[in-house]
């Protein structure tokens, strides 16, 4: 009696802490709570009504425990989305999405039907093409994240369409630009579990009204899809606002005014006090990586065009070496938007005309929101450059007393090889799909190209610190250090 005394104190004294005490668990007895399908949604910060609720008494451990064995079954994946889907939200917009839902799934089960009843004619349809429907009806889950991962690559092309109109700056206006929209969707690969997963973060992320650009950052730091790459970082760079409403406006007035610019320059590129620079970007463009896209002619059309007008347009700069490299991955990424091929094995003129066109006035305007947080790199003299080099030369001296004390030993200057890294970003050290890589990264960080670009150098020298030891001669030392920024590419494929 007095254990039984003992265990009934014990509960009752923990009774409030103890997990599963009658609360509410989504996910277990309850279904996940869908902010899509509630009418109304319950600000941040207010406290839902509670009801006393009689506790059942227990008798034994073991009963205690059966009736609380799912008090644990909310995970974290369940918490984030609720914050997520939770904030900034209003009675007006949930019930506008959740028409657009119902609406959607209607449709879903109609193409649902009719390919049932190909499939009973004998006519088989390809398994790309079945609706995500299958995984995304009203069934209840245990959690958003089991769901996810369910769907996995079928819902993710399924709802491409859909995510597109919703997150999208633009729907194609021009037949043959939807035509290549919709070639892509049904080729893209399968996705593993973890990459249709991430998909689906960023496409909620995406689809919102208004998108928080400071979790897009949070998202973005370890990659982006390659499906949501080049409308992310128009959001990220600050070419396009947060706003889904504003962008369609803000993309058509940027592109009418960057062919506005080749209209009123362009022509000049050829008078006597323009020739000099012209003539420089003539000869920098066959040097840029990737070899298969400077031998395109349209290629070399629309990067003449880009960086004449940059150069014209920023005086106090002008043109200078390296200002071509920062074009390459923007134009690469906006391209591969509207192909499904990787670009150094497409003809870009394949393209149609409208397309090319917002390519060209896209590169423009993110390479300029690029170059505005780094303009002092390519000033007279190159101020910005020779800071950042002295700045690189102070972090490795305070993380790696020994690498640095070995350089300057062998009178290695960290001009000679941290120069090209600050005036290239690296583009000429790591392949360009690694570049692309390392500027989801870059992006996501407030100064991402000035600064954060400064530890990613450091790293280098850093994490290949072994190599340069044990070089002891000048020549052999410097070629060490530089080609222990090509190896990069082994650390970011495995992320």
């Amino acid at each position: 009696m007095a254990n039984d005394g003992g265990r009934k104190q014990f509960w009752k004294r923990s009774g409030s802490k103890v997990p599963g005490s009658i609360r509410h668990v989504y996910g277990a007895q309850h279904p996940p709570f869908d902010p899509l399908l509630h009418g109304t949604l319950k600000k941040p910060g207010s406290k839902p009504p509670t009801t006393p609720v009689k506790l059942k008494k227990v008798s034994t451990f073991q009963e205690f425990e059966s009736n609380t064995s799912d008090a644990w079954d909310l995970g974290d994946d369940d918490d984030e989305l609720l914050a997520m889907a939770a904030e900034n939200l209003n009675t007006d917009v949930v019930m506008e999405t959740a028409n657009k839902v119902i609406q959607n799934h209607s449709r879903l089960q109609e193409q649902h039907k009719l390919q049932e009843e190909q499939l009973q004619e004998d006519k088989p349809v390809p398994f790309s093409e079945l609706p995500s429907v299958v995984y995304g009806d009203n069934r209840l889950v245990k959690s958003v994240s089991e769901s996810h991962a369910s769907s996995s690559a079928e819902s993710v092309r399924e709802n491409s369409s859909m995510q597109r109109s919703q997150s999208f700056p633009h729907a194609p206006t021009d037949p043959l630009e939807g035509e290549v929209a919709d070639h892509n969707t049904s080729a893209t690969p399968a996705l593993t579990e973890r990459e249709a997963f991430r998909l689906d973060k960023f496409k909620q992320l995406l689809a919102g009204p208004n998108t928080n650009l400071d979790e897009l950052r949070k998202l973005s730091w370890s990659g982006i899809p390659k499906q949501v790459r080049p409308i992310t970082w128009k959001l990220l760079s600050g070419y396009l606002p947060a706003n889904v409403d504003r962008r369609e406006g803000t993309l058509q007035r940027k592109r009418k005014e960057y062919f506005a610019f080749i209209e009123q320059y362009y022509d000049s590129r050829n008078d006597e006090s323009h020739q000099d620079t012209y003539r420089q970007i003539h000869i920098d463009i066959p040097r840029m990586n990737p070899e298969s896209l400077r031998l395109q002619p349209k290629v070399t059309e629309i990067f003449e065009r880009i960086l004449f007008i940059w150069a014209i347009r920023h005086p106090a700069s002008g043109y200078v070496q390296g200002i071509n490299d920062l074009v390459t991955p923007f134009f690469v990424v906006f391209v591969c938007e509207y192909i499904e091929e990787e670009v150094e094995n497409f003809d870009v003129s394949s393209l149609p005309e409208e397309v090319l066109q917002n390519i060209e006035a896209d590169s423009y305007w993110c390479m300029s929101k690029l170059l505005d947080g780094i303009q002092d790199n390519y000033t007279f003299a190159q101020p910005g450059i020779q800071k950042k080099v002295k700045m690189l030369e102070e972090l490795v001296s305070r993380i790696d007393e020994q690498v640095h004390r070995h350089l300057d030993q062998h009178e290695v200057k960290y001009l000679q090889f941290a120069f090209r890294w600050m005036n290239n970003l690296l583009m000429r050290e790591v392949p360009l799909r690694c570049t692309i890589r390392l500027w989801d990264t870059y992006q996501s960080e407030p100064e991402g190209f000035s600064h954060f670009h400064l530890y990613v150098c450091a790293a280098f020298l850093v994490r290949w610190r072994k190599e340069i030891l044990e070089e002891r001669d000048f020549q052999v030392c410097l070629s060490t250090v530089i080609s222990s920024a090509q190896r990069i590419y082994l650390c970011l494929n495995s992320t």
